[in-house]
């Protein structure tokens, strides 16, 4: 089990220019991770047409939907082994590599000939690719987090709250692109190749992610482990930090089950079933991306001067009181702009916090391993299967706000999980360990 740091009575200092620096470059990847989940989203239906020809056109629809969820299953086993290689032979390598993989795939999706093109290879080869950005995008975020927090440890909650807000960032860049290539292009060129912009679009985003992100110098954590980096990560993590394990998937619960539902369900949800007019749906999701990003921001401030533990139990236990009420307010046809940006409001105390959290459970020699292994077990099991649970949930209830207990139970492991953090609000393990660590920019020993 993670030992307990001792609190410090300074107050947190300013990030300096140098900080600032490593924070944004580590946080390009996760920008293009979330542009990427949601442009094929968005285009899954042309994407279906044109490597999964059936006859009919919900098997195609069904088997577009199963790439991306591959890609999901693919996310756990890209943390474990991304987070041992990052923890053993250090983040740098490992956060260049990775994004350079994704951009590539990205953009071979982009270029990817049709199945009436090259026949059973091109559906395989989308397969592969989707894969391949599973695979890296699982160590991408818990990277970053953990770079963030190493570079500015007495400013975690700030440095991961940026983080997040770059993630948010990626979404609505992704929803500005559609609106352009829609409105730019006939239906039938956005479907014979518009969506394809989409992706090479994303594609530029890496390359020029990438080769700044090539200026990224080491984590002056890890440089400060001399050589003492842990051989087993993975096996370390298991056998001394499992209890951290659990309480960090429970941390990630809120995000995970929340995320899931609002961009993987409500927006079908809220047309087809609930009768909201689309560009209303539209208006409502772009409402509470910027409700959440600018309150995610106040919340990681925050956490720097609080325990961050009170302001994920706060925001978790205000989720579970009023997601119920709400979602019964939609269910009425309230504005669906007011009740999604409510929703985000409440959400964005945990958004904000989750990060530095889940980094304070682990130390330096484990610490990539452990967030990217409790993140992705989290999200895959919570995200994937949200839409599927709150189908189940309104039929076996009838009650078209069901979906809410769903985010409930989630907010719930979550609240739980807040009573169980041992380690002390940013506070690096250095610290514990009676260390001192260079400061970000400052010359490597």
């Amino acid at each position: 089990m993670s030992a307990i740091a001792t609190p410090s009575a300074a107050p947190a200092p300013r990030l300096s220019r140098a900080q600032w620096r490593i924070i944004m470059l580590a946080s390009l990847g996760g920008s293009l991770e979330f542009y990427d989940f949601i442009i094929y989203g968005i285009f899954v239906q042309y994407i279906s047409a044109q490597f999964f020809p059936t006859s009919d056109p919900y098997v195609s629809l069904i088997l577009s939907f199963s790439v991306l969820a591959l890609g999901f299953l693919a996310r756990p086993l890209g943390g474990v082994l991304l987070g041992g290689l990052g923890d053993r032979y250090g983040r740098r390598p490992v956060f260049i590599a990775s994004l350079g993989l994704t951009t590539l795939a990205t953009i071979a999706i982009g270029l990817l000939p049709s199945y009436a093109t090259w026949g059973l290879a091109a559906p395989l080869l989308l397969v592969a690719f989707r894969l391949v950005q599973g695979i890296c995008l699982g160590g991408e975020l818990p990277g970053a987090v953990t770079y963030a927090v190493e570079a500015a440890p007495r400013r975690a909650g700030l440095a991961c709250g940026f983080i997040i807000f770059c993630v948010n960032v990626g979404v609505l860049i992704a929803t500005l692109v559609n609106l352009g290539i829609q409105y730019a292009l006939p239906p039938q060129d956005v479907a014979a190749y518009g969506w394809r912009i989409a992706f090479l679009f994303g594609g530029v985003i890496g390359i020029v992610s990438f080769a700044l992100r090539r200026k990224l110098e080491e984590s002056p954590e890890f440089v400060n482990l001399h050589g003492k980096a842990s051989r087993h990560p993975l096996k370390e993590l298991v056998r001394d930090h499992g209890r951290s394990l659990v309480v960090a998937a429970g941390i990630a619960a809120i995000i995970a089950g929340f995320n899931g539902l609002l961009y993987g369900f409500m927006p079908a949800f809220l047309v087809r079933s609930l009768g909201y007019a689309a560009p209303e749906v539209a208006l409502g999701m772009t409402s509470a991306l910027v409700v959440s990003s600018i309150g995610l921001i106040i919340a990681g401030w925050a956490g720097d001067h609080v325990p961050g533990k009170q302001i994920l139990r706060i925001g978790s236990a205000l989720m579970v009181i009023t997601v119920v009420p709400l979602f019964m307010m939609l269910a009425n046809h309230a504005s669906v702009v007011l009740v999604l940006s409510l929703l985000s409001l409440v959400f964005s105390l945990a958004s904000g916090i989750w990060p530095s959290l889940l980094a304070n459970l682990f130390p330096t020699k484990v610490r990539f391993s452990g967030i990217a292994l409790s993140y992705n077990v989290s999200v895959t099991i919570l995200s994937g299967f949200a839409p599927l649970a709150a189908t189940m949930l309104i039929e076996r209830t009838q009650m078209p706000a069901a979906p809410s207990l769903y985010i409930a139970l989630c907010a719930a492991l979550s609240f739980w999980a807040s009573f169980h953090i041992t380690r002390r609000d940013n506070v690096p393990a250095s610290e514990a360990l009676g260390t001192e660590l260079p400061a970000a920019g400052a010359p490597r020993p």
